[in-house]
């Protein structure tokens, strides 16, 4: 597979950020009330993904390892207050319904770990698609999960009723516990058509269960470590 496609085939399946990786749970859980506003945060995430991996890619090799992090969040806040900015220029509706959840994109950890975990190796290209790849896998969950709740809690579809009056919202699902029930329901779905979560390969290739403290492994690396500290500093950390 070509490596820019697969950039995409990742970032919207493979390891798409909310579904697969469990990132940006906030903006998922707190603006999927409608579909509409889904988009408008899926899109602005996306563009400021993109942004910001394309400028962190071409600097790469000038930021200095010891502020990686603060010159990361500065250039993302720089975009975020762009795209913030056009927003409530020219979507001013949008801007209203998401509120405070655009300029939080700042410290959304998809950008941030995108940032870190790829922009900063890869060259600008491929970085860019990684960014788009993560962008759209974001606003596709973010949309459908928008379309679910706004079904069933408001009876309506991008605004537009589609039940007759007779229908009953179901009001938990604009609330947050009923995104909780629509995210768990996709990541079932998900696993049911084989595409696993990280915490599931995990538990399956490794015996992890994600409980460090009482984790057999762990223990034993413990032990090791008080027995013989420089054995275990040179090669028995790659088995623990």
């Amino acid at each position: 597979m070509n490596k820019y496609i697969e950039r995409l085939y990742n970032g919207i399946i493979k390891e798409n950020p909310t579904l697969i990786l469990m990132l940006g749970m906030c903006p998922t859980l707190a603006v999927s009330t409608r579909a509409m506003n889904g988009i408008g945060m899926g899109l602005s995430t996306t563009a400021v993904l993109i942004l910001s991996n394309i400028v962190i890619s071409l600097l790469r090799k000038i930021i200095p390892d010891q502020v990686r992090l603060p010159a990361y969040i500065v250039v993302v806040a720089s975009l975020v207050t762009v795209t913030e900015l056009l927003i409530e220029a020219y979507l001013p509706s949008l801007y209203s319904a998401l509120g405070i959840y655009i300029p939080l994109i700042v410290v959304n950890c998809i950008i941030l770990g995108r940032a870190e975990a790829y922009a900063n190796k890869h060259s600008v290209g491929l970085s860019a698609m990684d960014g788009l790849g993560m962008g759209l896998g974001f606003t596709a969950a973010l949309t459908l999960a928008g379309i679910v709740r706004e079904l069933l809690g408001n009876g309506t579809f991008f605004g537009i009723s589609v039940f007759p009056e007779s229908f009953e919202p179901v009001a938990i699902f604009v609330q947050p516990p009923g995104a909780f029930l629509v995210i768990a329901l996709f990541i079932a779905i998900m696993n049911a058509v084989g595409i696993k979560t990280r915490q599931r390969k995990l538990v399956e290739s490794d015996g992890c269960d994600m409980g460090c403290a009482g984790c057999a492994m762990a223990s034993e690396c413990k032990k090791a470590e008080k027995a013989a500290p420089s054995e275990t500093a040179k090669g028995g950390s790659e088995s623990c």
